[in-house]
């Protein structure tokens, strides 16, 4: 029974990992020059299972109650759930945008799908983990996959500067980590969320514990690129190819969202007074130095950068609301984010290509009236992103600012939509570029544009898709953001010292 519920629990990650074994397998069968789209597919096929399977563990969920699995250190129930679909979501996404990416191009374009599959299975295996150390892992196995995808195109300056920046600060963001779960050990005797949660609730907070909280915070807000943790953002977007910003600007910020709600509204809720008052300022600072970053901006992912980290500031807002509030605007905001801003990649990799023809605001000059369809869709994703009626984008920010004004923060309400209309000017800059005047008005020449490939369209038809149902059918989603926050807030406890572990289904009552 406990190994079958142990492979229940990690179904989703067994199969992207069985998939990118397989791929680094055929991959050097494959002869030289020839296209590496089949592996590809493959990824994809193993993506379309994992959600699936994904699927198939809520199912078990609305039967059986929550799972619980390798010694109660892995929990299956709607919270993880809903970043494990989220995250299969844009690993989708960037797939399909990316089967062409590599053509012809790059002989390593396998390796590049079975580093998106392994990078895939540590974000799972972060939101489902309820043990410090079993984040870690899941931790440094996304890590480890971004850092070698963010230098892929490896005949770029740009691109090798951009891998060892991310390397770099990112193995000091990890040390923080590191260091603040084994702070956390030394102040509750255990690494497990729930376990902590116990000790602290039980006894006057010693401050070692708030110590400990600090450095995971610091550790994670690298990941999430939230000020004053985001100096390798622009740096390493502007680096990295197209897709893959695409990607490690979503997905891995989704699975550590994801910890980051887990421990503090759950492990350290003792303790919220006063980490809330820290979250309060790295939100209203993240929302104000990323726009303000943003307006000086002439490179598009330069750009797209300081708006990531703006955005990171807006989602951080829902830390300071009630639980119940502010877990289920988290989620839903990452969920919308995900959608518009993969969306948003996925247009600059179709209008730019390998070589990156279009990297300036000036570049994207007349580009709307050359490709229109990939310019509506731009559009209708910066419009997402400054938060328009009937998108994605509108109904997270008034889910969140909603959620903080419940919560008696009024003020950093009013800093989120102050910042939001600082937004409008440099998404704005960027619109009236693409639809103002033709390129060759201007004698630009260097904007290369190729035909979109069919699983590239179905791939930005899915992501507008995504933020249109988010801005105008919420329902769902809200939903199960809402049995999410319920889920945070009840992680199983673990099995006493003295008593056999139990590893299985929780039949109780939900």
């Amino acid at each position: 029974m406990n190994g079958s519920v142990n492979t229940l629990a990690l179904l989703p990650e067994g199969i992207l990992t069985l998939a990118g074994v397989l791929v680094m397998l055929a991959e050097p069968i494959l002869k030289p020059g020839t296209s590496r789209k089949p592996l590809g597919w493959l990824a994809i096929i193993a993506t379309v299972l994992a959600g699936v399977a994904s699927g198939y563990q809520l199912h078990l969920y609305n039967l059986h109650g929550t799972m619980r699995a390798f010694s109660d250190s892995i929990q299956i129930d709607p919270f993880s759930v809903f970043f494990h679909l989220l995250i299969a979501a844009v690993v989708f996404v960037t797939l399909l945008g990316s089967l062409d990416y590599f053509e012809g191009k790059a002989t390593h374009a396998g390796e590049y799908f079975a580093l998106v599959l392994f990078g895939a299975v540590g974000m799972m295996l972060m939101t489902c983990s309820v043990e410090l150390l079993m984040v870690f892992v899941g931790l440094e196995i996304s890590s480890i996959s971004t850092y070698i995808m963010a230098g892929f195109r490896k005949g770029k300056a740009t691109g090798t500067e951009a891998s060892i920046k991310y390397f770099l600060l990112g193995s000091f963001a990890t040390a923080f980590f590191l260091y603040g779960i084994a702070l956390a050990f030394g102040a509750t005797g255990s690494t497990s969320i729930a376990a902590i949660a116990g000790a602290l609730g039980a006894s006057a907070t010693p401050r070692l514990a708030f110590l400990a909280l600090a450095m995971i915070i610091i550790g994670l807000g690298f990941k999430v690129s939230a000020a004053p943790f985001q100096v390798w953002t622009p740096d390493v977007y502007q680096g990295a190819p197209a897709p893959v910003v695409g990607l490690m600007s979503t997905a891995p910020k989704a699975a550590a969202f994801a910890v980051l709600l887990r421990i503090t509204f759950f492990g350290f809720a003792s303790m919220e007074a006063r980490w809330s008052v820290l979250m309060w300022a790295i939100a209203a600072l993240s929302m104000t130095i990323g726009n303000l970053g943003a307006l000086k901006q002439k490179n598009v992912k330069r750009m797209l950068a300081y708006s990531s980290i703006a955005h990171a500031g807006y989602l951080i807002a829902a830390f300071t609301a009630f639980p119940e509030n502010g877990i289920a605007a988290a989620c839903f905001y990452t969920a919308a984010y995900s959608a518009m801003n993969v969306g948003a990649f996925a247009v600059i990799t179709q209008l730019s290509g390998y070589e990156e023809h279009t990297r300036t605001i000036e570049d994207f000059t007349g580009a709307a009236l050359r490709r229109p369809w990939l310019g509506a869709l731009m559009t209708f994703f910066l419009l997402s992103m400054i938060g328009i009626p009937f998108t994605g984008g509108f109904f997270a920010k008034f889910y969140v600012f909603s959620a903080a004004i419940s919560g008696g923060h009024t003020g950093l309400a009013v800093v989120g939509l102050l910042n939001s209309g600082v937004a409008c000017f440099y998404y704005l800059r960027l619109l009236v570029a693409m639809y103002a005047r033709h390129p060759h008005e201007l004698g630009n020449d260097r904007a290369v544009f190729t035909k979109v490939s069919v699983p590239a369209s179905c791939g930005l038809a899915a992501a507008a898709l995504g933020t249109l149902v988010l801005g105008i059918l919420p329902g769902r989603f809200v939903k199960l953001a809402n049995r999410g926050s319920l889920a945070v807030m009840t992680i199983a406890k673990p099995a006493a010292a003295d008593t056999p572990v139990e590893t299985g289904v929780n039949t109780a009552p939900k």
